[in-house]
């Protein structure tokens, strides 16, 4: 084992509650993703988690601001991707989804950096990394930062902690990691919670990687919410026409998830295409996503 790598990469204590909301609400997804053509009704989604209905459609309204129908509707995209591509305006979008409209536009304001290719090529050598695990909309968030910024983002269900620390760590395997909580905490805050999202306090965050995979991660945080870009469609705007399978590549090995919105792009014909976290969760970010945009729920 690498000398900076720490003995134990793991939550010192449990800090996932019983029964999380996301737990119910991946299960729903999940029939969601698999029977979405046949339209689950409330009451067949609510037999699939062993709930009622009424139960079921306030804890996912509360988790996404969106009813089960309406994230249904989001979440599939057969709809939503003709009319993003087709270039309609994000307000037409969600009256033609059947949501209310934009109301409160929430995304989140970043200023980002990038590492110089010298520092890359040493594979984090000299720097040291404070992480920390945080309970997020979407499971378990491992959040890494240096003393510049946001370094890396990454989700794990309970128990598959290390495998997600070993999945980040290995991207910088020379850099030193120091358990941190307290230095990972105000930026899981602020990355969770769309009541920070302010202009006046942007979050930094600092990339980590080669110079294509850096271009295309700047691209994707042009992506607004509730939009989206196919691979093909970023290669353009970098300037790689030819270059959309290399475009999907560092679209997956982005190590700061989330925030930079990886889960915005889809393969040329409009389908999802995989995630690096999990296509459930993919779903589930852009379904909340959906929620955000529709303003808070009633």
């Amino acid at each position: 084992m690498n000398a900076h790598m720490p003995i134990t990469p793991v939550l010192q204590h449990d800090i996932t509650p019983d029964g999380s909301d996301y737990e119910t609400v991946c299960r729903v997804i999940e029939k969601i993703s698999l029977d979405y053509r046949n339209q689950p009704s409330l009451e067949e989604l609510a037999d699939e988690v062993g709930s009622t209905p009424t139960a079921l459609q306030k804890l996912f309204t509360r988790w996404a601001g969106l009813s089960p129908k309406a994230f249904l509707q989001a979440v599939t995209l057969d709809h939503a991707r003709r009319l993003l591509d087709g270039g309609m305006p994000l307000l037409e979008t969600s009256f033609e989804l059947g949501m209310s409209g934009p109301g409160r536009l929430h995304d989140l304001f970043v200023t980002h950096e990038a590492m110089s290719p010298g520092d890359y090529k040493t594979r984090g050598a000299g720097l040291t990394i404070r992480y920390g695990y945080h309970i997020s909309p979407f499971g378990l968030a491992l959040v890494m930062v240096t003393d510049r910024g946001l370094a890396g983002l990454a989700f794990c269900d309970p128990g598959k902690e290390r495998d997600a620390f070993a999945d980040m760590s290995g991207r910088w395997p020379n850099a030193t990691y120091v358990e941190d909580m307290g230095a990972t905490g105000s930026y899981a805050q602020r990355v969770f919670d769309p009541s920070r999202w302010r202009a006046d306090q942007p979050l930094h965050v600092v990339m980590i990687g080669s110079d294509f995979q850096v271009r295309v991660w700047r691209a994707l945080l042009r992506i607004p919410m509730g939009k989206v870009r196919s691979y093909s469609a970023i290669a353009e705007e970098i300037g790689s026409p030819s270059a959309s399978r290399a475009v999907g590549a560092a679209n997956g090995a982005n190590p700061i998830s989330f925030v930079v919105p990886c889960h915005r792009a889809l393969g040329k014909s409009g389908a999802l295409t995989g995630y690096h976290w999990g296509l459930t969760r993919k779903r589930a970010i852009l379904g909340w996503e959906a929620g955000q945009l529709n303003g808070p729920a009633s």
